[in-house]
């Protein structure tokens, strides 16, 4: 008898035991995932370069030459060019990778660290620049060289301008300001509490109050 009401309760639940049977044997489907670090170096490679800082000076630049017969100086041509530079910094965030991303298990919160900041563009507003003077000296004997002067002297107040700009701690500066920029981004996209480290620059001529 008991067979018997085994045999009975089996063919009842046989087709639910059946069907438990299928669906252990049958492939589940993976679960999918989203790599949140992916996602946020994605989107904060969006902004590319970020300039964090800008430097404009006025920079007086002189340039000479000499025209010469034998070793005697026969006559000098002196230019003064007065440049209007411009200085950007920031930090390239194409350099971002997701070791540099750490969120939480909850996903709320967030630390990101920057890439160093550099210069990212040094230029002269040729719009606003000019020869200021230009000068052949005694009976126009020095050579005209006006043009390759200019040239010269433009050159020359790049680098000035440039080194004014690191004088002046812009890198710092460029890292301090894409902290706010950056952690307002992340806010925006739903991180309550956001940590960004900084690469300190290895500006050597920062003169720090």
């Amino acid at each position: 008898m008991l067979g018997s009401l085994a045999l009975f309760a089996f063919l009842r639940s046989g087709g639910q035991f059946f069907e438990d049977m299928k669906e252990s044997l049958t492939m589940q489907p993976p679960e999918e995932t989203v790599d949140v670090r992916t996602v946020v170096v994605e989107q904060v490679r969006e902004v590319s370069e970020l300039t964090t800082a800008v430097f404009t000076m006025e920079a007086v630049v002189p340039a000479q030459s000499d025209r010469k017969l034998g070793e005697v100086t026969i006559g000098k041509t002196n230019l003064l060019y007065v440049a209007y530079g411009e200085v950007r910094a920031g930090v390239d965030l194409e350099e971002l990778t997701t070791a540099d991303v750490t969120p939480s298990e909850t996903g709320t919160q967030i630390k990101l660290r920057l890439p160093a900041p550099e210069i990212l563009d040094t230029k002269i507003d040729v719009s606003r620049s000019s020869v200021y003077d230009y000068s052949r000296g005694f009976l126009n004997l020095g050579p005209d060289r006006a043009p390759e002067l200019q040239s010269l002297a433009q050159q020359e107040a790049l680098l000035k301008v440039e080194q004014a700009a690191r004088e002046q701690c812009i890198l710092d500066q460029a890292n301090d300001r894409a902290v706010l920029v950056v952690t307002q981004l992340l806010q925006a996209s739903g991180f309550s509490e956001v940590t960004i480290e900084t690469t300190p620059s290895t500006n050597a001529t920062c003169e720090k109050l």
